[in-house]
């Protein structure tokens, strides 16, 4: 590997003849409180080679089978290197367009990580940040699943600020000059992907762009500071899987003489680099829903806990099974709506129980909220604009504070990377 930031990976794609929409599914951090999404999947998917195979859905967590699923799952792996699943890795970028189900497509670009230029710590000074807080319980568990792993299947995507458009978008008019690395639809009305393998011309002229992005001097007048470093890329999802690359590796490279830090692949992470002035690219807001609680209790506790108001800035929904009420808090605990209401949630949780799940789309958290029991939260959008800024700025924004696009039109498992030797 070189000593860029980012570079082109050693990608494997299925061998043509497998049945991409059943191999290509959903992130795993998707539709954690419908079942049923789940089950569709399994039930369309079968025993047709699938990423479904090779990832743990999160809401398999709590099953009681962790072991057993993440065993099976390495097996797999081995399994579809052994048998020839794959076709050979290609040391490439891949250019992809991803049409979601309102028609919108989002550009991207597949690449790998250095992450010796990742820190997901509050404060941190890297070239690749996390934009929201890291819930640091939450990355064993998936160390488990990736520590005797051979490959990995990433949902992770990186956003650059460039509002030039020089990096990703001229892509776009080069396409035809690139061979096809895929086209196919995604299962359950999740739109469709098409990807092209980048040549070398293009390669050159995105690693002079994105060094453009990297400039100290530019940086600075951009953003109005000084004495901050560079924020190259910012972590748009996936940020507790990249989070886990960065743990495995910190125990690899322990046991590796300094001569092998460079070459070793779990030094790099696959990950998708996506413009955050797409148009296609949207911020939603992620809601909340607590459950096993007492509604009436939860609201009171809310009015002891901030000034409750009909005059604020800072507003949002809360939903019982008596209806909806809206919610404005006169003397917030943080800049952001999200952050003044998870300090409550936490709070409370602590105090008195419950648990709490982070929900893409408004109308589960209704029905989820005016069920017995239960308690919803809906919250405004933050801006995207506002992402890099805050984070520079400030550091991370509080966890779960914003989604890019609705579940459905998420980044699903696609593109493999080895990342043992």
């Amino acid at each position: 590997m070189n000593n860029k930031v980012f570079s082109p990976g050693s990608i494997l794609l299925p061998k043509s003849g497998t049945d991409m929409t059943k191999w290509s599914v959903v992130a795993c951090d998707q539709y954690t409180s419908e079942p049923e999404y789940w089950s569709a999947v399994s039930d369309f998917v079968g025993d047709a080679p699938s990423t479904l195979h090779l990832t743990f859905p999160e809401i398999y967590l709590e099953d009681g089978d962790t072991s057993s699923r993440i065993s099976n799952i390495n097996e797999t792996m081995l399994s579809y290197i052994n048998n020839g699943i794959f076709s050979d890795a290609a040391a490439k970028y891949i250019y992809l367009e991803r049409v979601q189900r309102d028609g919108k497509v989002r550009h991207g670009i597949m690449g790998v990580v250095d992450l010796e230029e990742y820190d997901y710590m509050p404060g941190s000074q890297s070239k690749i940040r996390a934009t929201e807080g890291t819930v640091l319980e939450r990355i064993p568990p998936r160390v488990k699943i990736r520590e005797n792993a051979h490959m990995e299947i990433p949902h992770i995507m990186l956003l650059i600020d460039d509002s030039e458009k020089s990096v990703i978008e001229p892509l776009a008019d080069a396409k035809s000059t690139l061979d096809v690395a895929y086209d196919f639809s995604l299962m359950q009305d999740s739109g469709k992907i098409c990807g092209y393998f980048v040549n070398e011309s293009e390669e050159a002229r995105i690693d002079a762009a994105l060094a453009a992005l990297a400039d100290q001097s530019a940086f600075d007048k951009k953003y109005g500071v000084s004495g901050k470093g560079v924020l190259q890329f910012a972590v748009g999802d996936g940020n507790h899987s990249l989070a886990t690359a960065k743990e495995c590796w910190r125990k690899i490279k322990e046991t590796l003489p300094e001569s092998e830090h460079s070459s070793h692949p779990a030094r790099y992470a696959l990950c998708e680099l996506v413009n955050l002035h797409d148009p296609a690219l949207e911020f939603e807001a992620i809601h909340r829903v607590v459950f096993d609680v007492d509604a009436d209790d939860m609201y009171n506790k809310l009015s002891e806990y901030y000034e409750i108001t009909d005059d604020a800035e800072q507003v949002f929904d809360m939903i019982t099974k008596t209806g909806v009420r809206r919610i404005g808090i006169g003397n917030p605990k943080s800049n952001l709506t999200v952050g003044s209401l998870q300090k409550f949630i936490d709070d409370y949780i602590k105090e008195n129980g419950g648990r709490v799940d982070y929900i893409h789309g408004e109308e589960v958290v209704l029905r989820l909220g005016s069920q017995d029991k239960n308690v919803g939260f809906i919250l405004p959008t933050i801006a995207k604009s506002d992402l890099f800024p805050t984070v520079i700025r400030d550091g991370v924004l509080p966890r779960k504070a914003f989604s890019m696009g609705h579940a459905w039109d998420k980044r699903f498992y696609l593109e493999a990377r080895i990342i043992k030797k």
